[in-house]
């Protein structure tokens, strides 16, 4: 083992050599490094000044560690070209044939690449940090305490390995410089919407949230690494020349995936759509189990931190919640109101919006809004629970039975199968395809979810949708006596 990762070393230096002989890598890199900590300390000196004469402490408290997490930051995005040139710019250069041909794993060619890619950025934004740290000391500004440094450092590293890992997939998959150069606005982009939500994070001080973000983008960049290793070709570095959208090639691929050979409506949907839905069975069965994980963290959470705020309620307000649940105007009217039109449809979103989540973060989002979804359930059911304990004429279970059991056992399933083909897409996206690009696989994936999607989920929704509309709300109208 250790002879395998003395080879990785051996890319690794040099990967590194090739940097350092390059003057326009190392310029802007050294002058960002070395620069922009001083203008971020000029720009906090400025807001201190502006701060202190409002007494917006709270603001003052998190100004340091938002300015390191920038700092942290910026010389990564630099550093980001020496990680999309590390396979096409070589092979532009004339320089991918020798070390291709060496006697190397495919594993030790990429992770020798990978680590330079990492630790070039790292060390540059360590050190910025480090010199900022020394200015704010040196001006008398408290200092963060040792949990929220650690947690930033773990961010920068965390948004280094994320977007270095996004790049090298990018460069093997790219058949020039500028191509590789232009897609990179697909990794800088979502970061930096990824840094708004964070920055927020930081300066409400819940750091609970900011450690789920730092172990969701770990998980996605181990993801990516693990999808670079598993579409990482040698012939398909030296073959292509250069990559021409084909839209007939594109549509004739994932139609034929769509169709599967059919020629009846019957034969699809027993041979064609049977098989998609037995290749998602194993996924399907962890959502399932997922699903029961959710409902129990839903219940707990609302358990735990509702029942304080309902056992603290005055007679009069639960008295008032207890006269708004036995009206409930839109239950009486709810063919006005919420027809299954606008149901369906709503139903459809939520279940495309996890698709596009999982898409774009190997299934990682997508999951953790089906969970969301689900959780909301268990919820609701604690809800009614901690109610009946102060309002006796409130009944949790057949309550809960009629609003969401009805249309519940045609909705949940087509939720659950919608998310179990991300989850499939996931896995299989980060899955060694022996003799299939990566576009291949993905628009097979595709041809998988629309089948799915079209043949399973939808019908399962307009029926979960017209049964909402017309027969759940008199269900509940019964129950509550109205």
């Amino acid at each position: 083992m250790f002879n395998k990762l003395k080879l990785v070393w051996l890319v690794a230096g040099r990967e590194l050599k090739d940097q350092f002989r390059d003057w326009r890598v190392l310029a802007p890199m050294i002058i960002l490094t070395l620069c922009f900590p001083v203008l971020m300390n000029e720009f906090a000196k400025q807001t201190v000044d502006f701060l202190n004469q409002y007494d917006a402490n709270l603001i003052l408290d998190r100004l340091v560690p938002f300015s390191i997490m920038i700092i942290g930051f910026f010389p990564i995005t630099i550093s980001l070209v020496v990680a999309l040139e590390s396979f096409v710019g070589e092979k532009e250069r004339g320089t991918i044939e020798p070390i291709l041909s060496a006697p190397l794993d495919n594993w030790q060619l990429y992770f020798g690449k990978l680590l330079v890619g990492v630790a070039t950025p790292l060390v540059a934004s360590y050190l910025s940090i480090f010199l900022y740290l020394i200015m704010i000391s040196r001006q008398g500004l408290e200092m963060p305490s040792f949990s929220v440094m650690v947690q930033l450092f773990f961010l920068t590293t965390a948004h280094a390995t994320l977007m270095v890992s996004a790049a090298i997939v990018i460069s093997v998959q790219s058949t020039s410089v500028k191509a590789a150069n232009l897609l990179a606005s697909f990794i800088v982009i979502p970061v930096a919407i990824l840094m708004q939500g964070e920055a927020v994070m930081l300066f409400w001080g819940n750091e609970q949230v900011l450690w789920l973000a730092v172990a969701g983008v770990m998980i996605i960049s181990l993801l990516l690494i693990r999808v670079g290793i598993a579409h990482f070709q040698r012939e398909y570095l030296l073959g292509r020349e250069i990559d021409v959208i084909n839209l007939s090639w594109i549509w004739r691929t994932f139609w034929e995936n769509f169709i599967g050979g059919a020629h009846t409506i019957g034969e699809w949907y027993g041979r064609v759509l049977g098989s998609a839905m037995r290749r998602i069975a194993p996924a399907l069965l962890a959502m399932i189990f997922v699903a029961g994980i959710s409902l129990w963290m839903g219940y707990d959470w609302v358990m735990v931190n509702v029942s304080e705020v309902i056992a603290k309620a005055s007679p009069e307000n639960l008295e008032k919640i207890a006269a708004g649940a036995r009206e409930m105007p839109s239950l009486s009217n709810i063919q006005e109101n919420i027809n299954a039109p606008f149901l369906f449809l709503n139903n459809t979103r939520a279940v495309t919006v996890i698709f596009f989540a999982g898409l774009f973060s190997f299934s990682v989002l997508g999951i953790l809004l089906y969970m969301l979804n689900i959780g909301l359930i268990g919820g609701v059911f604690a809800v009614l629970q901690l109610l009946s304990v102060q309002m006796p004429n409130i009944q949790p279970g057949p309550i809960f039975l009629a609003g969401v059991a009805p249309h519940g056992i045609f909705e949940l399933p087509a939720l659950m199968i919608g998310s179990a083909v991300v989850l499939y897409m996931g896995v299989s996206i980060v899955t060694p395809q022996i003799g299939k690009s990566m576009g291949e696989v993905i628009l097979e994936l595709l041809a998988d979810w629309t089948k799915i999607f079209l043949g399973v989920v939808v019908p399962l929704l307009a029926i979960a949708a017209l049964i909402e509309a017309y027969v759940t709300p008199g269900l509940l109208l019964n129950v509550l006596g109205g």
